[in-house]
């Protein structure tokens, strides 16, 4: 499994607005791109793929744009990647010629992995990933005397 260069900046733009879900305000498509530096062409699409899988809704008029349609702590990565990539990226390959031990072998290792990565992708939210940011961030402070 690959992290898409789709589902990132979908991750991105979706963390940006996970930033400012307390504030209550819906944040503009040109906001969410310069401040994740995400074409504003590309982002649109991806908010407007996003919104069709409820993950945001939009709000038209001047003080417009996009919010979270639920809590960050209710929207897993697993929800994005499902959101933008599709449910058959995270099926496994079925082949029609006939199985000899060594494909099943792979097949079923290859099994066990992307079970084990869409677990992980369960596991963590938009906050969890807020919080990490956070932490990051805190760490690269440097003090001076």
């Amino acid at each position: 499994m690959e992290l898409s260069c789709k589902s990132e900046y979908a991750i991105l733009a979706l963390l940006e607005l996970a930033s400012h879900y307390q504030k209550g305000e819906p944040l503009q498509i040109r906001q969410i791109a310069a401040q994740q530096n995400i074409p504003d062409r590309y982002l649109e699409q991806l908010l407007a793929t996003l919104r069709r899988g409820g993950l945001v809704k939009s709000q038209r008029g001047s003080k417009g744009g996009y919010f979270l349609t639920r809590e960050p702590w209710k929207i897993t990565l697993f929800d994005i990647f499902v959101c933008i990539e599709g449910l058959d990226k995270l099926k496994n390959c079925q082949e029609d010629k006939p199985q000899t031990s060594d494909n099943a072998v792979v097949k079923d290792i290859w099994e066990e992995a992307r079970q084990a990565a869409n677990s992980i992708l369960q596991k963590y939210t938009l906050l969890d990933l807020c919080e990490k940011r956070d932490s990051r961030n805190n760490l690269d402070i440097m003090y001076y005397i």
